[in-house]
């Protein structure tokens, strides 16, 4: 039995303790994150007789559904519903197209000044919207586009595809040099290489930036609200902020409200978990 033999049941002893601090801490902190949710969820489906006499924190006597459904009539909820949907949804498929188009040419292309290119790319994406709103508002009223979902589209698939080209040109660059000469043997072109040799092997990783493009396009509340002024255009974070502005709900419709504005990103999250695990790990391997 060798000395490194001996030393490990010592070793695993005192990593042990180190672990279970971890857990711990990992542990306390996700339940500080749901509690949140948690309080949402019970004062969504409670009276408003049963909140004021038993406070948020109570449970409900008895489940409460008028608030929801005041409240999906009053903003016309399956309407803003769609107009998220559309506008997530083509954000995220529009926005990885557009990122491994300009991330192959730069890092597999290897284009004169792909750094610079780059560096333009991440202060792009670091600009804040607050600087950005006028000049948007402005181009998006000189082409007719000005409170039409196809303008919020637009802003966001550049916005997001500026992230998505930074994270994949650093992530081809590495890409195996031994696969692309092959391929380049066997008669393949640029573009025959990119969507039958890059995209598939680069899958898990550009599925993972299009789920995370669908949330951040979901949640996104400030451009929407300057550009999307008709209500039929409005998205669900939109309606939210409006309805709540103009204090027309009291505790428990806003938590319904609360409820239905984060049920489908929730909802898409746990669908796509299995392919967020798959390509974090894949990118763990790499």
């Amino acid at each position: 039995m060798t000395t490194a033999t001996l030393h490990r049941p010592a070793r695993r002893r005192r990593r042990d303790p180190v672990r279970h601090v971890v857990l711990v801490v990992l542990s306390v902190l996700a339940l500080i994150t749901l509690v949140p949710f948690v309080l949402v969820l019970l004062n969504a489906f409670k009276a408003p007789a049963d909140y004021s006499q038993n406070g948020p924190l109570g449970l409900p006597q008895s489940l409460f559904f008028k608030g929801i459904s005041d409240f999906w009539i009053r903003v016309d909820f399956g309407e803003k519903l769609v107009n998220s949907t559309v506008i997530a949804g083509s954000v995220a498929v529009l926005a990885v197209l557009v990122s491994i188009l300009s991330a192959y040419a730069l890092g597999i292309g290897r284009v004169r000044g792909r750094l610079w290119i780059i560096a333009i790319f991440l202060l792009a994406n670091l600009m804040p919207q607050e600087a950005l709103v006028y000049p948007l508002y402005y181009m998006a009223k000189e082409v007719d586009l000005y409170d039409t979902r196809l303008a919020v589209v637009i802003i966001f698939t550049a916005i997001q595809s500026a992230f998505g080209t930074y994270l994949l040109s650093s992530v081809l660059s590495t890409f195996p040099r031994e696969v692309l000469d092959a391929a380049y043997v066997d008669g393949a072109s640029r573009w025959q290489v990119l969507w039958r040799v890059v995209v598939p092997m680069s899958w898990p990783t550009l599925s993972v930036l299009m789920v995370f493009f669908f949330i951040w396009t979901w949640n996104e509340f400030f451009i929407p609200l300057v550009m999307l002024i008709s209500s039929d255009n409005q998205t669900v974070p939109v309606a939210l902020g409006i309805l709540r502005g103009q204090r027309l709900m009291d505790a428990t419709t806003t938590s319904a409200a609360a409820l239905l504005g984060i049920l489908p990103a929730v909802v898409f999250f746990l669908v796509f978990q299995r392919t967020l695990r798959r390509g974090i790990a894949v990118g763990a391997i790499k």
